[in-house]
């Protein structure tokens, strides 16, 4: 196993093609280094399903016990594909929208894993996501926490890992154009109100990063060069990953989105100037506590991409950013 994990996964798409979005492919590295969940809010065309399918080329490599907990989820699911020894790429599930309780985090008489798990040390990516069933995105919350689902039968209950990224994507309104400056918008406020309000605000509290996508530019779209490579993005990524495994050694986490309000405290510490941008922006926004940790634990992650030991200003600052669509867009 460790000969096959030693050769760079190869991948068909890189970050290079995508033109344009600067922000969002921030956003992307900081989520892939600290292991945390983004939202993609934009109209139609801006990206979004280009941006998500990149998301794994990001991510570090494999560990050996990875690939084999992987390997072991298709093998029961029977999606191991022939002659494959071992799976060496990190999964990327796109389940449809009309997609069941039970496509989703398993079931059937004897259990199967679900997306969830198939997902598992991967990318889950949701397109479309008010369109999904209230009642199936309600049952994310249980393996965003724990990272792990729970499917009983009469014979037996049966517990699959499922400690995945969630990357989602979705329009502002049903016709998609709410916000954008280039094409009118035909929805009314009614009609916002109720796409939106689709997703509830527990799920929209367990996803870490709320980002714009909007329209690329005539400018941006005649570009010939390329941007940066997913190779280089990753070299980030790894060295931030890095920092997080001396730090959490000995736990069972692997990444700052998995720390518990206890490990905030002993590996966040903030000072009196973080604490009262906080305190300020908490107020304004309105943030739920659960939030509040999420906006620390990004302030740790781009800290850990900066290199640097204690979180700063700049790093909460960015952080917040990440937040915005709480009080900006959702109505």
């Amino acid at each position: 196993p460790e000969q096959l994990l030693q050769q760079p996964p190869k991948y068909e798409v890189d970050f290079a093609d995508v033109k344009g979005q600067h922000h969002v492919k921030r956003a992307l590295e900081v989520a892939a280094a600290g292991g945390h969940n983004v939202v993609m809010i934009g109209p139609p065309g801006s990206g979004k399903t280009m941006l998500a399918r990149r998301v794994p080329t990001i991510l570090p490599p494999m560990t050996v016990d990875e690939a084999i907990e992987i390997t072991k989820l298709y093998s029961v699911a029977g999606l191991l594909p022939p002659n494959t020894g071992l799976l060496t790429t990190r999964p990327f599930r796109s389940p449809h929208h009309t997609s069941s309780n039970a496509a989703l985090v398993g079931g059937g008489s004897v259990p199967r894993p679900g997306e969830v798990s198939l997902a598992h040390n991967g990318v889950l990516f949701l397109d479309e996501l008010p369109e999904f069933r209230r009642e199936v995105l309600e049952v994310l919350r249980q393996p965003l926490e724990d990272g792990i689902v729970t499917i009983a039968r009469v014979q037996a209950s049966i517990a699959y890992p499922a400690r995945f990224m969630l990357i989602a994507a979705m329009n502002p309104c049903p016709c998609g154009y709410f916000g954008d400056p280039q094409h009118g918008c035909t929805c009314s406020p009614t009609q916002i109100r109720k796409y939106q309000q689709r997703v509830s605000g527990p799920l929209l509290d367990r996803i870490d990063i709320h980002i714009e996508v909007p329209r690329l530019t005539p400018d941006d779209l005649l570009r010939t060069q390329p941007g940066e490579p997913s190779e280089a993005i990753r070299e980030r990524v790894v060295r931030a990953r890095q920092i997080q495994q001396k730090r959490f050694e000995g736990t069972n986490v692997r990444c700052n989105a998995q720390m518990t309000t206890r490990m905030l405290r002993q590996f966040c510490p903030l000072s009196d100037d973080v604490k009262t941008m906080l305190r300020q922006v908490s107020q304004q926004m309105g943030i739920s506590a659960r939030a509040f940790d999420r906006i620390v634990k990004l302030a740790r992650t781009i800290a850990d991409l900066a290199g640097e030991e204690h979180i700063g200003l700049t790093h909460v600052a960015e952080a917040i950013q990440y937040r915005s669509l709480d009080r900006r867009i959702w109505l």
